[in-house]
């Protein structure tokens, strides 16, 4: 558990070397697992206006943020992070469930990253695989198919091959994504759901393949774009057996490497402090919160999801670019998890129809009664409703009971405005690289920008704010 979860500070500093020092080394590697760090305040400096300075402000503390700050701080400059919420991480969230700890947000890693890779190497962090089921259930025509997961794979690797055919080819190098941008042109526009209608697919392929894909979508297979799965798929390595094997968990949780990071930048981070408005002026950007404190920095960066951007207020105002990414949203709208404790101790994966109240069930880990399970619910389920929810479990395993659930609509969080981004039609060739670019001394970074794994992955925060930090150390 991340004990900066629940903290109610609203102002955390501290570093490495502070830690061994006060409580040695046994409270470091506790707080680097995301348990209890420390708080301390830091000194205030004003400039004659009154306005809080820094070198640089950041908006979010989340891992693009968090890469943000650490960029800078080993460059010597100063950073204020204003986190809205009371915890760091953004739409990462680690936390305890049943007693044991779970990612209400991201959950998973992989091999294929190589920033984060890099990054955990460098905190000595080690990665574990996550639980492997011993049974898939498929949806049929007839109803749901009981398979081993090699069974699975087998059935489902060629229909994922088809349904990505050519995008090795406009997607040449996946962690440069407009190499190929003559290609582009023909596929962007599609949405997930115009490839599936393009190929040959029986009643029971299509389900198998729209399930997914309308899960990925936070809904309908229409909101998610071809080319942002596909070149999640060419990056992982461009199978569905190597797509899967990004499933790695970090020891101490997702919220581990960024409870590092932070500790490493001696991050000055202001919690329950949402920003209301960023303006530009005179070489110096003023950044006022809802509780009318302001502070100002030669430059800012935006570290939080593009579907926030618009209830925050830029003067000037956003370019083109950025402007159509906040109006239409890159963050899927109708994004829930739930954490489901569960009578049977049996590690199965259910996966259903596009439509169907909860689109994926997946084993996790075995308690001493019963296991965890977690849920991808669709629109259509109200998670609120306990009832509605066992119904909805019960319609993918008959003989399960649920002893108790947790979810969490990221969709209506007020932070987020959606869940993990995924570009939708159009959005690779119309926003890109422009949304990358500052504007002025306005910086944007977050997973939704990143070039290579954008939106659902840390590694995408990592990139984009790697790119930020360097954009601001040429402004200084």
């Amino acid at each position: 558990m991340n004990s900066r979860a629940s903290r109610p500070a609203t102002q955390w500093r501290i570093g490495r070397r502070s830690l061994l020092k006060a409580a040695g080394a046994t409270a470091a590697a506790t707080a680097a697992s995301g348990m209890t760090a420390g708080i301390a305040r830091a000194a205030t400096k004003r400039n004659a206006a009154g306005d809080e300075i820094a070198d640089a402000i950041i908006i979010g503390a989340g891992y693009a943020g968090g890469t943000v700050a650490r960029e800078l701080s080993a460059q010597g400059m100063s950073s204020i992070i204003l986190e809205a919420r009371d915890r760091i991480g953004g739409r990462i969230w680690t936390d305890t469930f049943a007693g044991a700890q779970v990612e209400v947000g991201g959950g998973w890693v992989g091999a294929q990253q190589v920033l984060v890779q890099r990054e955990l190497s460098r905190y000595g962090i080690t990665t574990e695989i996550d639980v492997a089921p011993e049974r898939m259930m498929l949806p049929s025509e007839n109803g749901f198919e009981s398979m081993t997961p090699a069974e699975a794979l087998a059935v489902l690797s060629p229909l994922w091959a088809e349904f990505y055919a050519g995008a090795d080819d406009y997607f040449e190098r996946p962690s440069e994504p407009l190499y190929r941008r003559d290609l582009l042109e023909g596929v962007d526009w599609k949405s997930l759901a115009d490839r599936l209608d393009e190929i040959a697919l029986s009643p029971t392929e299509f389900m198998r393949l729209n399930g997914e894909t309308s899960m990925y979508s936070g809904g309908p297979s229409t909101i998610g774009a071809l080319t942002g799965m596909a070149q999640w798929f060419q990056l992982a390595g461009g199978t569905y057996g190597s797509f899967l094997s990004t499933a790695d968990k970090p020891a101490g949780g997702m919220i581990a490497l960024l409870d590092a990071m932070l500790d490493d930048a001696q991050a000055d981070v202001r919690f329950d402090s949402p920003v209301t408005s960023i303006t530009e002026s005179g070489g110096q950007v003023t950044v006022e919160t809802t509780g009318g404190a302001t502070f100002a920095a030669p430059v800012v960066v935006v570290a939080t999801p593009t579907n926030v951007w618009k209830h925050i207020s830029f003067q000037p105002g956003l370019p083109p670019a950025q402007a159509a990414a906040a109006g239409d949203g890159i963050g899927v709208p109708h994004s829930k998890k739930m954490w489901l404790h569960v009578s049977n101790k049996e590690a199965v994966t259910v996966q259903a129809e596009e439509g169907a109240p909860i689109a994926m069930l997946m084993a996790a880990q075995e308690l001493e009664e019963g296991r965890l399970m977690v849920a991808f619910p669709g629109p259509s389920l109200d998670t609120s409703d306990a009832a509605a929810v066992r119904q909805a479990v019960q319609q993918l395993l008959p003989d399960t009971s649920v002893l108790e659930y947790r979810s969490q609509d990221w969709g209506r969080d007020p932070w987020s405005r959606g869940g993990w981004g995924l570009r939708r039609p159009n959005q690779l060739l119309d926003l890109f690289p422009q949304i990358e670019e500052p504007h002025g001394r306005i910086l944007f970074a977050g997973a939704d920008i990143a070039q290579g794994w954008h939106g659902a992955y840390i590694e995408g925060a990592v990139e984009s704010g790697l790119r930020a930090a360097q954009q601001a150390l040429s402004l200084a």
